[in-house]
């Protein structure tokens, strides 16, 4: 247990909000709306996978977010053999902003966690995602009032894993990075992120991939109580 640490940095997207549950809870809704022959399961299948993988071009800087929101619907309709026209796949890239964030399944424990935490440290996000759709995550989850600050990409101009969006949130925390730690699903981004840019780090191993080395790790946010 580091007793040096005062600030703990949390990802938003898959750490705390459930982005598979609500993502899929909204291409639900849009499919039963309007595309009754798509199987919502089937296509989810095919998406998660594709998103995943856009979101690492995305963060990478190999793909624009224009790119990200088209490509990984287009992808997964092709993956199924279902045609769509450019006009509905946009459409439908819209409909499913709008409609993600009504949906605000978080991870299990998140909020007992943060309430553990919260008196102990000062808390805060740094997520690389779209920064009006994760505000609306943030306050329709009723997550606001547990961070002192929120960190997004556009805000800092670069994305994770780049060094330095944590230098900008630790700089916007008026905290050091000595004393702060980042807890995230994603190893590249943000345990190696972290760890690269001098912060200590916890791997959200929710899915609990194998992962060589000896790097701090969880595989349910409870477990955060072990380490702070």
């Amino acid at each position: 247990m580091n007793t040096n640490i005062t600030d703990i940095f949390f990802d938003l997207d898959h750490t705390l909000w459930d982005f598979d549950k609500n993502s899929e809870m909204a291409f639900d809704r849009i499919f039963k709306n309007k595309y009754q022959e798509i199987a919502t399961q089937d296509f989810i299948k095919e998406y998660i996978p594709i998103n995943q993988e856009c979101w690492r071009l995305y963060q990478n800087d190999k793909i624009t977010h224009q790119e990200l929101r088209y490509n990984r619907l287009k992808l997964s309709f092709d993956a199924l053999n279902y045609v769509v026209s450019d006009e509905n796949i946009l459409e439908i890239a819209n409909d499913y902003i709008e409609f993600l964030t009504d949906n605000n399944y978080l991870f299990d424990g998140a909020i007992e966690v943060l309430e553990y935490l919260k008196p102990k440290y000062k808390l805060h996000i740094i997520t690389n995602g779209f920064a009006q759709v994760q505000e609306k995550k943030i306050n329709n989850a009723a997550l606001g009032n547990y961070f002192s600050t929120i960190t997004n990409s556009e805000l800092a101009g670069v994305k994770k894993p780049n060094s330095i969006i944590f230098d900008y949130a630790l700089k916007l925390a008026k905290t050091s990075k000595e004393n702060s730690i980042m807890i995230g699903d994603d190893f590249e981004a943000d345990v190696n992120g972290a760890l690269n840019a001098g912060l200590d780090a916890i791997f959200f191993n929710e899915k609990k991939l194998d992962i060589s080395g000896n790097y701090k790790q969880i595989n349910h946010l409870l477990e955060l109580k072990n380490y702070l």
